[in-house]
């Protein structure tokens, strides 16, 4: 009778796939169901159907008991839930991997068709992009034409994307938190010292100092380069087909336009900044729109001069001139590419364009608060002290913590925040302004992902036309250029911003920055080259914090009177502390 109720259980608890024979009191598997059916045939075929549903769910709704009353232990079954849950895991990764594998390639053949169906559209707009080798061969003085450049194509910013995962907005929480901390302890230390709170932001008042004058100096520099390279081309282009002296014309407005960017744009702004003695944050306002201002004149002719040129020589009766819109949206747009037309999104989001601007003032404020609790205090009285190796070893990383943050401000604020806005409201949907440069392995990728704005230029403009020029067996030396151009911009800025002449970031560039290119290159990979490139980074925002500090301080604390132009070159901070 036990037996016969316990071949019962069994026939229920098979569908489980674990069976208990008091039999023989051993422990039977899903495998063991057919000679279990076979040892006991009637056990479940006397009673009526109802009688034996009846059975069935009274046996189901009894308490597990343990195995020594003959029911199913709960104890094993936990432990053999446990156990597939562990091979789950175990076979996640895999998974995954696998996954991710598969849907990478998935997304590379979708960009390899679009760019197909995007070039096949290119070649019936631009009939100079159907043309054959050999056509290609005679046109070799040609630039490349614009279409067989950047894609634009209409995707999200990576941050946005991933700040949708619960994991990775829990990090922006802690640089948030970290934001309160500061406040607290500023906050604080003011009220210990003063005796009540101080809020009036001095270091940000004088930093933004004299901001009419920048205001004014901006609307100078907008008007003239949506004026005058516009006007220019315009007036070369409608007279270039007809003219029987095309070299010495085109000659004549390229040497008018390369004026207006030297002059009007290079040295106007600049003569500006120092003359009227802009604090620091309002000289990087004009000198970084000085350089975006420039890069962008240039690509505006860049790529429209080919159009033209190919136009003439077909002998075409239109003339491939953009419209002065397409022009002026080029100018907001936060790209440094010209191109007509470009992708839009459908609607503005304005409660977006309002969370950037906001993170962009917080930001600001984040940097203000470092500074005030992690620079000022340490570099205020440091030319007082001796210059040793010792003193400038511990500067070195006692700046690796505010350097890297002031790093990363700068990229959230503006390569996420800032140009996001203006994306947004200008519904432009070509949001890739980075890629993950934070998975580099190698400088060579970093230096492609950290700003792609600003790489895109100097990949189409610099190093493809260097290569165009000289022939494709320099490529070392391309690169070199592009360096040598990338970090002289770099020092000119930091130059002009700060008021004095120190090439710290110049010889990191030239010399770290091109050693690292080469030996840590894409053929790099594996986490451990990671953690070298971090390492790298974080140690060299070190040495600009604390060098570029201690001239600042210097040339506050040692004026000259008569310099002479060794002193404007030679580091003040070497020798400051003499002279206190």
């Amino acid at each position: 009778m036990i037996e016969g109720s316990a071949a019962l259980m069994c026939e229920k608890e098979l569908k489980d796939g674990r069976c208990f024979s008091f039999g023989n009191l051993s422990t039977m598997v899903g495998e063991d169901y057919t000679s279990v059916r076979h040892r006991h045939p009637s056990s479940t075929a006397h009673g009526t159907p109802e009688k034996h549903e009846m059975q069935k769910r009274s046996e189901a709704e009894r308490p597990f008991q343990n195995s020594n009353n003959g029911w199913v232990d709960v104890d094993h079954g936990i432990t053999k839930k446990m156990q597939l849950i562990a091979e789950a895991e175990e076979l996640k990764p895999a998974f995954m991997k696998e996954v991710d594998s598969h849907f990478t390639e998935f997304v590379n053949r979708l960009i390899a068709k679009a760019v197909l169906l995007e070039s096949s559209t290119a070649t019936s707009t631009f009939p100079a992009a159907t043309c054959s080798e050999r056509d290609l061969h005679k046109t070799k003085g040609l630039r490349a034409p614009p279409e067989h450049g950047k894609l634009f194509t209409a995707r999200r910013s990576l941050l946005d994307e991933l700040f949708e995962v619960n994991h990775i907005r829990t990090i922006y929480h802690m640089f948030i938190a970290l934001l309160i901390l500061f406040i607290l302890s500023t906050l604080v230390v003011d009220f210990i010292d003063e005796g009540r709170l101080v809020l009036e932001f001095d270091l940000l008042v004088f930093a933004f100092g004299k901001f009419p004058v920048v205001i004014s100096t901006w609307l100078c520099m907008f008007l003239s380069t949506f004026i005058l390279p516009y006007g220019l081309f315009l007036q070369w282009a409608k007279g270039h087909s007809c003219s029987s002296q095309r070299k010495i014309r085109s000659l004549f407005f390229g040497m008018l336009f390369m004026l207006f960017q030297t002059i009007g744009l290079g040295l106007g702004p600049t003569y500006v900044a120092v003359s009227y003695s802009l604090p620091p944050a309002s000289r990087f306002v004009v000198i970084l729109e000085q350089v975006r201002l420039i890069m962008k004149a240039y690509s505006f002719i860049r790529e429209n001069v080919p159009r033209v040129l190919s136009s003439a020589k077909e002998k075409s009766s239109t003339i491939p001139v953009p419209q002065v819109t397409q022009y002026l949206y080029f100018l907001f747009a936060p790209t440094l590419i010209y191109r007509d037309n470009y992708p839009r999104n459908p609607m503005i989001r304005w409660g977006y364009v309002a969370t950037k601007f906001a993170q962009v003032i917080g930001s600001l404020f984040y940097a203000y608060y470092i500074f005030v609790r992690l620079c000022i205090p340490p570099f205020r009285n440091i030319s007082q002290e001796p210059f040793n190796l010792r003193g400038l070893v511990l500067c070195i990383f006692n700046s690796i913590l505010p350097g890297v943050l002031i790093l990363f401000l700068v990229f959230f604020a503006f390569l996420h925040c800032w140009l996001n806005a203006f994306a947004e409201m200008l519904r432009f949907a070509d949001r890739m302004f980075y890629e993950d440069w934070w998975n580099s392995t190698s400088y060579a990728n970093y230096y492609r992902t950290w700003n792609v704005v600003v790489h895109d230029w100097l990949y189409y403009y610099a190093y493809r036309d260097f290569l165009w020029f000289f022939g494709k067996k320099f490529k070392a030396a391309a690169m070199l250029s592009v360096f040598a151009v990338s970090a002289a911009v770099h020092e000119y800025v930091l130059g002009v911003c700060f008021g004095y002449f120190y090439p710290v970031l110049f010889c990191l560039f030239m010399c770290f920055g091109m050693v690292f290119n080469f030996i840590l290159n894409d053929r790099r990979k594996g986490p451990i080259w990671n953690v070298i490139m971090w390492t790298s980074l974080f140690l060299g925002q070190g040495v600009i914090i604390c060098l570029y500090s201690q001239e600042w301080y210097a040339h506050q604390y040692c004026p000259l009177k008569n310099p002479t132009f060794l002193d404007y070159v030679k580091p003040r901070s070497w020798n400051c502390h003499i002279q206190i």
